[in-house]
């Protein structure tokens, strides 16, 4: 099959094509919470408008703007597909530019092509001022050839780091939606690990690779910079119909410096509190922070550490707090792991089904140094992988916390 790029919208330059355009409504979109109808199309949320007017960071508006996750799904004979997309791609004042975003095509559930968009806006980030600008741009069109002449189901993944707004939606022959398989769905909430920072596409972040591998529909609340034990996230999972629950917790309260011990361990039980009041015996995974050397036992604030895009050509992170503070309850993630565990297990008593997971069985230190982390926050494509083969063996597998059979 092969991936296009199309001049412009609305402008299928394919021979002879009968195009049929199809809106896009609900039934044909998955792992989104929310639909918003903008002057453009349809912007996917993955967090509810009560819980965005909750909160006026700009960080957080952007990550559950960016549709990690969030799929289209159709079943078609089409040879040809479509779809007009405006993006808004981040870039950082003074770094190199960032990667554009990726669609992934799937045709039942194989990978069959990827494409990029052109075109759409540009949010300009000065990180040393924390201002931001939004340079305009136009709609663009990414389109997929030469796929089998057959029914088959489509599902095409939206890009995890760019905000979507979907235009419209074109085949050569008509779609309909995809009846409902029966598919447990797996709730999962994090940070900008599980966001997808910095995997190859979308699909192959590690939950979209977890959920593939446990046979699992995915609703993805990884949140880059906004796993922060918010009240209003909790909410969310709270009222989102799910089979499984997992919530990551740790990296984000540390390299924000957000909170001291005090406030965590409470927090974390109120998190953990809300979420039941909706989910009250459904398999409920916390999972601790993957390891990072640089928070290990040093406290945040990360920081930007500019001096590695002279050597490095690429911008990496510090730790900017001191090891000392942990004695006035700074957070480290061995701190935070040790009082995640000892909360689960407390809680654990009366909530058997209530489980826990170390991180660093996900990516420890032995992994660290096959494949430490290239920014030393964030994992390459194949850690990507590598987490989410061993989270679907730990979770999903004989004998895990999500497992269908006996254990």
């Amino acid at each position: 099959m092969n991936p296009e790029h199309s001049p412009g919208p609305g402008s299928s330059t394919t021979p002879g094509a009968d195009w049929t355009t199809t809106p896009i409504t609900a039934d044909l979109l998955r792992g989104a919470l929310e639909l918003e109808r903008t002057e453009h199309g349809i912007l996917p949320h993955r967090l509810p408008a009560r819980a965005r007017a909750q909160c006026a960071d700009g960080q957080l508006a952007m990550a559950e703007a960016q549709p990690s996750g969030v799929r289209l799904v159709f079943r078609t004979r089409a040879t040809a597909v479509e779809l007009d997309a405006l993006r808004t791609k981040m870039a950082y004042q003074g770094a190199p530019p960032r990667p554009d975003g990726v669609y992934d095509l799937l045709v039942d559930g194989r990978l069959a092509g990827q494409a990029h968009v052109t075109g759409g806006n540009v949010l300009m980030v000065d990180m040393t001022t924390g201002s931001a600008e939004t340079r305009p741009g136009p709609v663009g069109t990414v389109r997929f050839t030469g796929l089998p002449d057959r029914v088959k189901d489509v599902e095409i993944w939206l890009p995890y780091n760019e905000i979507t707004q979907l235009v419209a939606l074109r085949t050569d022959t008509p779609v309909e939606a995809v009846p409902d398989q029966g598919r447990r769905v797996w709730l999962h909430h994090g940070s900008s690990i599980s966001h997808g920072s910095d995997a190859a596409s979308p699909s192959t972040t590690w939950p979209a690779l977890a959920a593939s591998l446990g046979g699992t529909e995915l609703i993805n609340l990884g949140l880059g910079g906004s796993a922060l034990l918010d009240p209003f996230t909790a909410r969310a999972l709270r009222d989102t119909p799910a089979d499984v629950i997992s919530v990551k917790i740790g990296i984000n309260l540390v390299n924000t410096d957000l909170m001291r011990l005090r406030a965590f361990s409470p927090a974390v039980h109120g998190f953990l509190d809300t979420i039941r009041e909706g989910h009250p015996t459904v398999p409920l995974l916390v999972v601790s922070p993957l390891l990072c050397p640089i928070h290990e036992d040093t406290p945040g604030p990360s920081a930007p550490d500019f001096s590695s895009l002279s050597t490095t050509g690429k911008l990496q992170f510090l730790a900017a707090g001191d090891p000392a503070e942990r004695a006035s309850g700074k957070l480290t993630l061995n701190v935070v792991r040790d009082e995640l565990a000892r909360i689960v297990k407390q809680r654990a008593v009366d909530d058997p089904n209530l489980h826990y997971l170390d991180g660093r069985e996900l990516y420890g230190e032995a992994d660290s140094a096959e494949l430490p982390l290239p920014d030393r926050l964030h994992p390459d494509a194949a850690t990507h992988r590598r987490v989410g083969e061993r989270f679907a063996a730990l979770a999903f597998g004989t004998g895990g916390p999500f497992a269908t059979g006996p254990a």
